[in-house]
């Protein structure tokens, strides 16, 4: 798998996970203590390479585990 598809499906693992927790990204990101602009970039690619603390974070405002956010074949 290419690093740009596997970017690009934490991407969308974050938006399935979010929509399926009810979340809004407003909402997702102050359970996860992120900017809000930055997690619209996320999902949005326009950050392609998040750091893995904010991974963490994202994860932990989904109450998932890091690994569901990574591997796509979780959802």
């Amino acid at each position: 798998m290419s690093s740009m598809k596997s970017k690009s499906s934490i991407s969308r693992q974050i938006k399935k996970w979010r929509a399926k927790r009810g979340l809004t990204q407003d909402s997702l990101s102050k359970k996860a203590d992120i900017p809000f602009t930055t997690l619209s970039k996320i999902e949005s690619d326009v950050i392609k390479n998040p750091s893995i603390s904010t991974l963490v974070k994202i994860a932990k405002g989904l109450s998932v585990g890091l690994d569901d956010l990574v591997n796509i074949s979780s959802f």
